[in-house]
């Protein structure tokens, strides 16, 4: 068993975003006191490039850059998420396995110390996409020589439902951490796949925003979540209740987030990731100049103003 497993176990690894300017360049000097005002709180690790990152519509020298500004503000694990860059258009499953290795790559020179590995989406069509999909995390961890984490991602982001079956061959492999989900509201299948993990010493990790506490009660022992990426606090309460068997405390902290999360995490879903930036921007982790999200849809005033207003409420209830 690979030693980050121990390591990460019953932790939070908060998936970060990326400040940028209204034009979309990403702010370097922020994006350094944000990682280190994360990486100073009770957390695990960090998860960069992933969805909440916008690590797939990053050019290769921004993500490098990136990785390298999280290495230096921290020493705990860094999990890096690789797929298919947004800015290719690859003509076969092969070309994007390819594709998805060459990020691996790049995760393991600039300092990560473990990959998220997207799923393909088009492996799901295949008769054999089940056996398709376990060789290429192979393929990853050999060439990358990086342990892993899956991914199984579904709905508006992408991705593919894996079957039970699929998780337990993945966690068969020597190389894989565990597997996380994010369904956002796909409760059965977030249940299969973390039951299906069951009894393989193997992470169990929650992507869940919207099913986080529940999440807990199915099985998930670790947390790998966007709505971390401000008010750490709030995800961290509830994971460390839950842990601890302190049940009134965990309804208590559940409630919490659950009220924060239902003003940041709804249709249109692609907009959580400028949500959880105007709660960073109330928090003081950046100011406003580097508060947009280049990547996702317009959101109209009043989405800001009920994100604010939930973190008034929070905060008043403390």
């Amino acid at each position: 068993m690979h030693p980050l497993v121990e390591q990460l176990r019953g932790t939070v690894l908060p998936a970060v975003f990326t400040p940028m300017d209204g034009s979309g360049a990403i702010q370097y000097d922020v994006l350094a006191a944000y990682a280190t005002a994360i990486a100073g709180q009770d957390v695990g690790g960090i998860a960069v490039w992933a969805h909440t990152g916008r690590g797939l519509y990053l050019s290769a020298a921004d993500r490098t850059k990136v990785l390298e500004t999280w290495r230096q503000a921290t020493a705990a694990p860094i999990v890096a998420g690789v797929g298919v860059p947004r800015s290719e258009s690859p003509a076969s499953l092969q070309e994007a396995a390819d594709l998805t290795v060459a990020m691996s790559l790049q995760a393991a020179d600039a300092g990560a110390d473990a990959v998220m590995v997207y799923p393909l989406a088009g492996l799901a069509e295949l008769p054999d996409g089940h056996a398709q999909a376990v060789k290429l995390h192979e393929r990853v961890a050999t060439e990358s020589g990086l342990p892993l984490v899956g991914f199984y991602l579904h709905g508006e982001a992408g991705g593919y439902p894996y079957p039970p079956e699929l998780i337990r061959d993945l966690l068969s492999l020597d190389a894989m951490l565990g597997v996380k989900t994010a369904t956002l509201d796909r409760a059965i299948g977030t249940q299969d796949a973390i039951w299906a993990g069951r009894d393989t010493g193997k992470l169990l990790i929650t992507g869940e925003d919207r099913m986080y506490g529940p999440s807990f009660m199915w099985g998930a022992d670790t947390a790998l979540v966007g709505i971390a990426s401000a008010q750490v606090e709030l995800s961290v309460a509830v994971l460390r209740a839950w842990r601890t068997g302190d049940h009134s405390a965990f309804l208590t902290a559940s409630e919490r987030l659950d009220r924060f999360a239902a003003a940041t995490f709804y249709a249109p879903i692609e907009g959580y990731v400028q949500r959880m930036i105007w709660a960073a921007v109330w928090e003081g982790l950046i100011p406003e100049e580097a508060a947009y999200d280049a990547y996702g849809p317009t959101l109209p005033s009043s989405e800001r103003d009920l994100v604010i207003s939930t973190l008034e409420e929070l905060s008043a209830d403390k």
